[in-house]
């Protein structure tokens, strides 16, 4: 498989993807794995989530942004991980750049509450996984 070829088809299960996982590194230093809506993303570069400020997968990532993001296709059986960063952001912009009606449910002071945080995932490389083979690219 080429690089081309990977870029392309990891390009196209990130975006139809609407779960994805996130793995953070846990304060024992074992991987945490957790399926996060993805709320948006730019091109395999960015991936942006919301979640609530208090969860652990904050706490991991204040002390340790290192994380990876996967998506999948299980019918077709293919994958992407992306592998890089994750900033905890709480900005009045990023986070009225998530916000959809409904999310009250969640945080029911609305897009000011203390417990909305956005996560903003900036890939350095990615592997895409498909009919046995795959292929490993810088971003």
């Amino acid at each position: 498989m080429q690089k081309e070829e990977g870029i392309a088809e990891g390009l196209a299960l990130v975006n139809n993807a609407k779960i994805s996982m996130l793995g953070t590194n846990g304060d024992d230093g074992y991987p945490n794995i957790k399926a996060m809506i993805k709320a948006e993303n730019e091109g395999l570069k960015r991936i942006w989530f919301s979640t609530n400020t208090s969860s652990k997968r904050v706490a991991q990532l204040l002390r340790d942004p290192k994380a990876c993001v996967y998506f999948v296709d299980f019918e077709q059986w293919k994958g992407l991980m992306l592998v890089g960063n994750v900033e905890v952001l709480q900005d009045a912009e990023s986070r009225k750049r998530l916000w959809t009606e409904g999310d009250e449910k969640y945080y029911p002071l609305g897009v000011t509450d203390p417990d909305y945080s956005v996560l903003r995932f900036t890939a350095k490389w990615a592997n895409y996984y498909h009919a046995l083979s795959n292929v490993t690219f810088q971003l």
